[in-house]
């Protein structure tokens, strides 16, 4: 929970204690330093509400006064479109739309093999293979920028940074030429933001 004072904060984020999309809000949450509150739900023991929250029964979920959210990107944008400041989605709207197609393919080549890499089973390797050789590919932009985008933290970093950080816990091993994704992984780790928004289960999967 984050709350500057003892009245009740603007927003609420139903949030899963290891999970990866939950991870991504809770980094736009602390970027923007603003008031609200978080709840850590147990994904093996949701809580009844949750369903009602979302016809999918998954987190994230982010309440504010009436409205209620659910998917990682569209909460997001809507942090960042509420509260402008860090803003993190481009101002221009030809290099915003690129960056929700960047958004959309990490959907589709990286987090779509998630589920098959936590579960485990016979699609493991092939999971494992796909995540290593996707961001393997990306790594080259990282010797000549900061971040995703430029020199600018953005969402596109926010997106992928939990993937990073649960890379060796998810036994995901990147090969020699992905050193410069590796540098970059260092680099958001170390902001103050990714750091806060850390829980203990996720801190454990770098001990």
């Amino acid at each position: 929970m984050s709350t500057s004072s003892s009245k009740k904060p603007m927003m609420t984020l139903y949030s899963g204690t290891d999970c990866p999309f939950s991870h991504r809000c809770r980094i736009v949450l602390y970027e923007k330093g603003m008031d609200f509150q978080i709840i850590d739900v147990d994904e093996h023991d949701k809580p009844e509400d949750l369903a009602v929250m979302n016809p999918y029964n998954e987190v994230p979920v982010l309440i504010e006064r009436d409205l209620i959210l659910y998917n990682a990107n569209i909460i997001n944008e809507y942090i960042d479109e509420r509260f402008p400041h860090p803003q993190l989605m481009p101002a221009d709207p030809v290099m915003r739309g690129r960056a929700r197609l960047f958004l959309f393919r990490f959907e589709e080549e990286l987090y779509s093999q998630v589920e098959a890499v936590e579960n485990g089973g016979k699609n493991i390797d092939r999971a494992r293979t796909q995540i290593r050789d996707s961001l393997t590919q990306i790594a080259p932009v990282f010797v000549k920028q900061k971040y995703m985008i430029g020199d600018e933290f953005s969402m596109l970093d926010v997106a992928i940074a939990p993937l990073l950080w649960r890379l060796d816990y998810y036994g995901i091993q990147l090969p020699k030429p992905a050193a410069p994704l590796l540098k970059y992984a260092e680099r958001i780790f170390s902001r103050q933001g990714f750091i806060d928004a850390l829980t203990s289960q996720e801190k454990s999967m770098r001990n």
